[in-house]
Parts: structure tokens; sequence; C-alpha cells
């Protein structure tokens, strides 16, 4: 038997290969959209992909399995467990196999046994391995989906937080607790893959490790040390992260089937002289670094650099319309390829950045200022302070002037802030800030200044952080 293991850091997503080197056959489980590192990693292994096996409808990144279908002809092994409502619908035309809990399919001497693992998803599934070409008659490991991590368990609340069908993060975590006990009877040496690690918002507390085992995982995994059901769904759903509105956009498009791109080429670049039209009608994302955004940039434009385009990239990025993107060449195609895989196919162009500095387009700037030339000025009330970290984060511990204004919704407020004093923006590091201070200057805030450094450097130069609980504060216009 052969498995590949493969990680996408951007999503913190983890896919993989197994084949049965005695006939030559391979499947993908939970695959993504970028489908050239597995057929790359077949060829050269000697397989050939004959299948692409999901553990649930994904709500952060597109699938490739029906990418992996048109290319080579794969079948879908797909589950058909849960509500009519969590069906896949484009199955049709395509070699597939719906699942219930207990079936079992084979990709050459390899078998797939089914455990239906509700709780994350209604649908949600797992799958145990057993090499039966080598000769073994029990199983050696099972993938997990986004059912159970190394460290953590699935998130219950996607459906409600994200997707908008409310009354339904309760009922899934009280299933997600009976799929817990189900997991807990399964044999202490099984090695335990899961879809995701230290990073993704579908689950808190992951750990960074890629795989684990079924009895590691009952002594210090925290979400399966509850004995109690309701102990366990207070557990669960408290303090977990924001979902992104992205979610919600990917389970549509996975349940219904993704677009296939194919050999996509990458985006045309675009002459300079179309910019200013194009940034009072579209976004306009500076995928460069941060530092050089803050020196100078094109007033309108958002900056999202690139090794954050995943994590920030679906809360900020306008789904329904064009956009075009600030970049290098270089940059360009991991650009593409991490928007591609959270969905966003509608990227009209590029301006490469020689281009935009030799046109003297770039007027914008804002200030990065550390802590102790701050420090008084956010005592004494001279500026208004916006802490732009998670919930989680900021419920830890904030500056005492800090309110509370999340990254990921900060567009959609910044009408409501006040605008009367400079606004400083912080994070735990200075990066998310970064943004924050983009998306104040798009919108025609002119005093703009981001703490570098963040939280972290605000308490290394000594300055106080509250953790008593904070109230319901925010900053309000004075418009």
């Amino acid at each position: 038997m052969l498995l590949r293991y493969f990680y996408d850091e951007a999503l913190a997503h983890a896919s993989y290969l197994v084949g049965c080197q005695k006939t030559g056959e391979a499947v993908l489980i939970d695959p993504d959209r970028n489908i050239g590192q597995y057929l790359e990693t077949a060829r050269r292994e000697g397989m050939r992909i004959v299948g692409a096996a999901e553990t649930h409808i994904h709500a952060d990144y597109v699938s490739g399995s029906r990418e992996l279908a048109e290319k080579v002809n794969a079948t879908l092994f797909v589950s058909d467990e849960g509500p009519n409502d969590w069906k896949y619908t484009y199955l049709k035309g395509y070699q597939y196999q719906l699942l219930k809990d207990g079936d079992e399919f084979f990709v050459g001497n390899i078998k797939f046994k089914v455990l239906h693992t509700p709780g994350h998803t209604p649908e949600s599934i797992s799958f145990l391995l057993t090499d039966v070409g080598g000769g073994a008659d029990q199983p050696m490991g099972v993938f997990t989906g986004d059912f159970i991590f190394v460290g953590s368990v699935g998130r219950p609340d996607l459906l409600e937080e994200a997707a908008g069908q409310m009354g339904t993060a309760e009922p899934g975590a009280r299933d997600l607790f009976h799929s817990i006990q189900k997991f807990k009877t399964l044999p202490d040496h099984l090695q335990v893959w899961p879809a995701h690690g230290a990073g993704s918002a579908c689950g808190k507390g992951l750990g960074a490790i890629p795989s684990s085992t079924v009895g590691y995982e009952k002594m210090f995994n925290e979400g399966l040390q509850f004995e109690s059901e309701d102990e366990f769904v207070k557990y669960i759903l408290r303090d977990q992260p924001e979902a992104p509105p992205y979610f919600a956009t990917m389970k549509h498009v996975n349940k219904h089937g993704p677009q296939v791109i194919g050999n996509q080429d990458l985006p045309a670049k675009i002459d300079v002289a179309q910019l200013a039209e194009i940034v009072d009608q579209f976004q306009v994302i500076d995928t460069g670094a941060s530092s050089n955004f803050a020196k100078c940039h094109v007033p309108g434009t958002i900056n999202v650099p690139v090794k954050q385009l995943a994590s920030q990239g679906g809360w900020l990025v306008e789904y329904e319309k064009p956009v075009y993107l600030i970049a290098n060449f270089r940059s360009l195609e991991e650009s593409m390829r991490i928007l591609r895989e959270i969905g966003v196919d509608n990227v009209a162009g590029y301006f490469d950045f020689e281009d935009i500095t030799a046109s003297e387009l770039a007027t914008g700037s804002y200030d990065f200022m550390a802590p102790t030339q701050l420090a008084e000025k956010i005592e004494r009330g001279d500026v208004t302070l916006i802490d732009v970290r998670q919930q989680t984060e900021w419920d830890e511990g904030r500056i005492p002037q800090a309110s509370h204004w999340f990254l990921g919704t900060l567009p959609d407020r910044v009408a409501s802030l006040d605008k009367s004093k400079p606004i400083v923006c912080q994070c735990r590091s200075g990066a998310r800030s970064a943004i924050a201070c983009s998306i104040l200057k798009a919108a025609g805030i002119e005093e703009v200044v981001n703490l570098a450094g963040g939280i972290q450097q605000w308490q290394q130069d000594g300055f106080p952080v509250s953790t008593e609980k904070p109230q319901a504060v925010a900053a309000v216009s004075s418009e």
C-alpha cells in the first residue's frame, strides 16, 4: 500500500493519496482543487487515480473531486447520509457511489469501510482503511475528515454560523457527542488522519502534528474527555472562532458542483491607464507586503498580502462581482491558486507592481508607530484605538482603551467609526491591523496608524493589558 500526505499551509488543509501497489490504482481522500499535485505524484509512483472520496461537503475550500472526475474519470465516493438539504446534486453524468454507515468500497486491494460520524455536518462520514492486499483483516487507520482532529474535534456550529441554518448548532453538538462515543470504541492502535491542522477555522485548538492514534486522542484530546452530553455541548459551542462568510458559498459550491477550471490561464495583465476607472467600480486587492503598502499605494485599493489571502480573503473579497489584483508575475500564480481554492473564480485581471510604481499612481500612505510612540496618546484619548482580533483573543486580554472591531466585519462597519481623531489599528502582531489600515484608507479615512508589533509588542514594552470581563463598548461615529 502507498500513502501520500498533502498539506496546504495557506488553508491548513490535509488530503491523502492512497494507492494499491499490486493493481496500480489510487484514490484521493478530501482532495482540493489543485489536482496537479496529485496527478504528478501518481505519475511518479506509477499509480492511476481511479477515485475521489469525500468525508463531507466542505465549507472552507473548493473540492477537487469534480475536477478529478472530469480529468481522469475518477469515481466519486460521497456521503448519502443526512437530510435531503445535504445531498450532492451534481453527480449525474459521472461515475459515483453513494455511501451510508457500514458500506464498503475497494480501490485495488484496499478496503474502505464507512462510519457515519455526524456533528460537524449531518452528512459527515469517516473511512476505516484496511490493506487487504497486504494480508490484513483489521483496519490500520481512519480518515476522520473534520470530525476528529489532532487535539480537537470539529465544530458543529458552522451550519448556523456561516450557512444561516438557525437552530442547528446544539443538535449538531449532540450528534457530535454521540459520534465521539462511537469513535471511542475503535481500537487504540488505529492511526488518525484528519483533514485539517492548526490554523483551520473548522475547529478550535487544532494541533500542528499531522496525524495521531485513536488511543492517544482518547487520552489527550480535550473534546473526548466529557462523560456528560450537556457539559460537552457547553464546551464545544463556547469560544469557537468566527466563521468567514465564504463558508456558506463553499457549502453551496461543493454541494451543487464546483466550476471545472481545467488548465486555466492566469488573468490578463491590465494597462495601468485603466486603473483609476477600475478602482472606482470594482474591488482592487494589492497582494504586496504591508510594509510597502504603508509607504505608498493606490488610493481606493485594499491590501491583503499573499500569505494572508486564505485566512482573510474569504472575509474581504467581494464574491459577487469581478475582482482585480495588484501583483507581480512571480506572486500572481500563488495568489490565483489560493483564491481559486476559496472559490474566487472571477479575477478579471491584474496590474503589475512595477508599472504602478513607474506611473506614480501610488500616492496613498499610512504610518507604522511603535507602542512607545503611541502609548501617551492612547492613554489620553487623543486617538481612537481599534482592536481587530477575533472575539476569543479580545476576551483573553486587551489594551484598556481599545474597542473591538473584528477585521472580518470591519468593511461593513467603517461608517460607524469615530473619525474626529486619528484611528490606530491593533492586532496581535501588526499583520491583521495592517489590512485594517488599508480598509480604512480605502474608505477615505486619512489619519490612520498601525500599532507596530501589536499587543505583543505593547506588553513587551511594559504597557498594561486588561483581563477583566470586557464591556460591550464600540467607537461611535461623530458624524
